[in-house]
This record gives C-alpha cells, structure tokens and sequence, in this order.
C-alpha cells in the first residue's frame, strides 16, 4: 500500500487535529518510504508574524510495512504557523510541502506549508449557544404590533400595505428606497416570541435598531436611541425577559466602522441642530471622522458619501463605543446577550480588543460575532494577518465559507468541494468558535434562498428586472426541494444555523431591499414551514449537533455523508443533490434508531 508522506488532518500523522491551545504538546510524525534511504528528518515552523524558522529534528520511530516513521513534538505559544518537512538522503535534499489542501508530498524545492492555528489556551465561548439555532430579524419587516409609534420624523413613507414588495426606485419622491418603513417593531417580536420557540429557536440576531434615517438602519444616527418606529429601551428590555424566559437570548448589530451623515454626530443634513462634526470643526464629534479638506472632502465608507467613517482609534470615539458607560456595555445592561459586528475586518485590532474587553467585562458568557466573509483564521486585512479567533477579539464569525459551498453543492453538485471547505475550516478554526459559527445559507445581504438556489448565478444587477421576477410554480417546487437539502446540511454541520425571518415561510426575492420584505404572515408555505419546525426540533433533541465531533463518510459528485457524534448521541446525515438516485453505505454505527427524514435504511444501505 502507498501512503502520503504526511496528511494534516490524519490521526496517523498528528498527536492532535485542527488547531490546538497554546501550551499544547502537539506530535507531528512524516512517513517516509524504505528507498528514500533517509539521513535526517526535520520539521520546520515558521512564525506568520515575523516568519522566523524553528527547525525541530525528528526521531526515526516505528515502521509501517516498508514506511518509517520520524517523529518530533512541539508547544507553541497563541498565534498563527506555517509548517513543513525537509530531510536529507543518499539523492539530496528535499522537502515535504502542501499539495492540494492537506496532503504532503515530496519535492526538491519549498512551496506551499501547512498551516497551523494556536489558540489561547482560556479561549471559551458561549456554551448556552452551542446546540441552539439563530434567527436573524429584519426588525421593519417582521412583526408590526400595532402600537402607536411617537416620534416619528415626518420625512419618512410608512407603508399601509404589509405585502407591497420593497421600493427599489431612487428619488421618486418619499416612498424611495430606503425609505419605505412597514412598522415592524420590538413589541411585534415580542408577541411571536412563542412562534420562534416552536421553531427551535435560541438567539434572536437583530439587523441593526439605533435611531437612523433609512429603513436598514446602517447608517447610524444615535447609537444611545432606539429607533422611533421600533419602539423605547422599555421595549427592547420587555423583548429581553419575554425571550429569556423562553429560552431565546437576544443579540444587536453593531455598526462601529461608519455612522450617517444624518446624525447627531455628523450632521451633514441639520437634522440635530448647528453643531455635529460637519458643520462645526470645534466640535466634540470632529476628530470621529477623517476630514481631507474640511468639510466636503471626507473619507466615506466604500466612498458612499452618506456614511462617513469612523476613526476607530480615536480615544473618544473608542470610549463612547467601549468605555464604562459606552454603546457595548449600555445594552448588554439592558438585556441582550450578545453583539454581532458589522464589517468586523474593516475594524482595527485594538478597537475589537476593546469591544471584547468591554463585552466579557460586562456579562462573560456574552456572544461576540464578526461579520467575516472569507476564512477568518488566516484573513489580511489594513495591510496584516488579523488575529480574530486566537481568543481575544471574536468568538466566532458568520460563516459564509460554508454559506456558499452548500449553496454551490446543492445547485451544481461536487461533494468533494463541500467536504474539502467543511473539513478546511474544521482544520483552521479553534474549536471554541467552531461550535459557535454562525451557519446562515441566506441574510439582508443575499438573495433569498429559494430565489438564489434558481436563479442563474450572473443574474443581471437591475434593480427594475428584479422587481418583476417571480419564480414559476415549477421552478418553485424545485426551489422547495433544494431548500430543504440545503437546509438539512446547514442545520447538521458544526456550528449555529441560522435561520433568515420568512424563509421558513416560503420567502422569494433577489438581493437588497427584495431580500427585505415582510414576513407573509397567513401566506406561509405550510409544508415548508412544518419542514422547518421538525428540523429544529430534532436539532435540539440531539446532543450530537452542540459539540459533537465532524466525521466525512463519503463524497461523490453528487452527495455527501458523514457523522455527528457525541459520547453515545449519534446523527448519520447523507444528502444528494443530483437528479439521480445515490446509494450511501451506512457507516458501522448502532442500528435501529430513529429515522427522521427521508426513507428508511435496507440491507446497510441507503437510497436517496
């Protein structure tokens, strides 16, 4: 048999898989063919930070069949490595390097490593996270309560028809984009707190609910008001409780990277008074911002004029947002359980310390989540390797790696992709943010899922075409299917699914604002909806999908299996996405459990 010189995410190789605490002894063994006639064997470390060599020898060890093994040990303090083999024979020098993404393989020159996270040893993230599932809120669009809303500028279209698609249209006179408000409120959550519960949830994740003048409320006007429209910190506290004694915790969006330029502490529009930064050079605000030629000339986010950034560094900006009295700890006092940060990497690295300090100071099981879209672990971003998971900034991130590999695996196939970015990220993340990832398939910030898993992937970006379209009942039917797929991964891999308001309902629409319509209260898809309510249920059931280990089966062009498996609780998870029928082999693993969906298992094998 020929065996790979070393494999990083075999048990064969290494003492401990993925990445490991800080003081860990960790044992790295190469395996080495007979006919290599072998001199000496090496392991090489390379720190990210400055890139300095540690070379350790390794100790010739036991043979496998004509393979022998050289063997060494290392502990590492917190941060990111690079790693790989070299040796010298009787033909030279060589090095064992990366091929593809975990196996080494033998060559004369160096090339691709294999990377190594080390996390702080008393890294700990929430563990009455763990196990549960998100819902993510959209707060106008969910649930309208009916009360009466006091204060509410005039300058705002409040829209009577609940079921009107969102306007896309810009300047066309109050009822704009952006501007169109349904009246969904904190109160409206509240009286459905009893409809999340059914569906399993445990965290509710609110898109952002600060006082700001469009309807997405990015654009930040007063971090210390609640929205008019969506209620008062009585409100948001009665949320809370109501939630907390069901069971469900409550977490806000953080936008720190940028305000409005219609705000208190801009001011650009004159809608709070003459002072703000804008308008006043002396003033407190001022030195928040990042003038080039005060006052029009002024860094903006993405160069979107209506939101200026944020200095993040300043002392008194970072005081506001994190300091004893500041933005982070005023609402944790009032209730929530957590902060999710918009753009997490486009904010600097003593700011996030700061955030995390203040967050862990005011309530220690609090959940801190960055908005990440690529691999967290080994991001650059302000010109560095960013440290979000070494466990003192983030405990975990949105997933969006996973988010996409599913969708891609359930509209074209390739199992092998869909394990290989699992399996990947299993192998770079700590083990603490693995179980606290956020596994959306669908947010604001995408199309909705079941327009996205039928829709061609270049879809043209107008916003006219897009308002028009609407899926056939055959595409919608397909759609159904696919959803359910997908969703059966989401809910089934390491980490927290979250569930996007009104997709459980049947939801369709492109992206921004058609992904933000109201949920179809009384016009859900029933099957779906019962589709989604047993999914959570049997995910809550199940002690396997809090922690439990992530084991790969099988994988093919269509399909992919694997276990989830904690002390004795068990899941076995087989899905095909083709248009043909796969058979899956069961794994040696108890029989004659519950089979919860699809059809039941014959001869140790399974039809899907």
């Amino acid at each position: 048999m020929n065996y790979y010189p070393f494999d990083s995410r075999n048990s064969l190789y290494r003492s401990h898989l993925g990445a490991v605490a800080a003081g860990t002894q960790l044992q790295l063994r190469l395996l080495l063919h007979k006919d290599a006639h072998v001199h000496e064997a090496f392991l090489r470390v390379f720190s990210d930070i400055n890139g300095a060599l540690r070379e350790i020898t390794l100790t010739a060890g036991e043979w496998l069949e004509d393979y022998r093994f050289y063997e060494g040990t290392l502990s590492l303090d917190t941060g990111l490595y690079w790693y790989d083999f070299r040796y010298t024979s009787d033909f030279g020098e060589y090095f064992v390097v990366k091929k593809d993404s975990h196996l080494g393989i033998v060559q004369n020159c160096e090339a691709d490593r294999f990377q190594l996270t080390v996390y702080d040893e008393k890294f700990s993230t929430p563990e009455w996270l763990k196990g549960g599932i998100i819902y993510q809120i959209f707060p106008d669009r969910f649930y309208n309560s009916g009360k009466e809303k006091q204060g509410v500028p005039e300058d705002r279209y409040i829209c009577g028809d609940w079921d009107k698609i969102p306007e896309h249209r810009q300047n066309v006179g109050v009822c704009a984009l952006g501007n169109d408000y349904y009246g969904g409120d904190l109160k409206g959550i509240t009286q459905k707190l009893g409809y999340l519960k059914d569906l399993g949830v445990s965290c509710i994740y609110l898109n952002p609910i600060f006082e700001a003048h469009s309807n997405h409320r990015y654009n930040t006007a007063d971090y210390m008001k609640i929205d008019p429209l969506l209620g008062s910190e009585k409100d948001l506290k009665q949320l809370c409780a109501a939630a907390k004694r069901k069971g469900i915790a409550v977490i806000l969006d953080g936008v720190f990277s940028h305000t409005g330029d219609d705000s208190i502490y801009f001011n650009r529009q004159g809608r709070y008074g003459k002072g703000g930064a804008y308008n006043d050079y002396n003033s407190p605000y001022h030195n928040w911002f990042k003038f080039n030629h005060f006052p029009e000339d002024y860094e903006a986010w993405w160069g979107v004029p209506s939101l200026p950034e944020t200095v993040e560094d300043n002392p008194e900006f970072t005081e506001f947002i994190t300091g004893e009295n500041g933005v982070i700890r005023k609402y944790l006092r009032l209730g929530i359980s957590g902060w999710r940060l918009d753009v997490a990497d486009e904010l600097p690295d003593r700011f996030l310390d700061n955030i995390r300090t203040a967050v862990k100071a005011e309530r220690d099981d609090a959940y801190l989540l960055g908005e990440v879209w690529e691999d967290a672990s080994n991001k650059i971003s302000y010109n560095a390797r960013r440290r979000f998971l070494l466990g003192h900034q983030l405990d975990s991130v949105m997933n969006y790696p996973f988010a996409n590999a599913i969708l891609r695996f359930i509209k074209h196939g390739g199992g092998e992709a869909l394990a290989e970015t699992i399996e990947g990220i299993c192998e770079n993340y700590p083990s603490p943010a693995i179980h606290t990832l956020m596994n959306h398939i669908g947010t604001h910030d995408t199309p909705r899922m079941l327009t996205a898993l039928i829709a061609d992937d270049n879809y043209p970006a107008d916003r006219e075409w897009q308002s028009q379209q609407k899926l056939s009942s055959d595409d919608y039917e397909l759609a159904i299917k696919r959803l359910k797929a997908a969703a059966v991964i989401q809910y089934t891999l390491p980490g927290v699914p979250s569930l996007y308001y009104g997709d459980e309902a049947g939801q369709e629409g492109f992206g921004d604002p058609f992904c933000r319509g109201t949920y179809p209260w009384g016009n859900e898809n029933k099957d779906l909806l019962s589709f989604y309510k047993k999914l959570g249920q049997t995910r809550r059931r199940c002690q396997a999908f809090k922690d439990g280990e992530f084991e790969l089966i099988s994988k093919s062009a269509d399909h992919i299996a694997y276990i989830r498996s904690q002390g004795k609780s068990l899941a076995f998870i087989a899905v095909n996405s083709g248009s043909e029928p796969v058979t899956v082999a069961l794994p040696d693993v108890p029989r004659g459990n519950l089979n919860v969906f699809g059809k039941s298992p014959k001869n140790n094998e399974l039809e899907l």
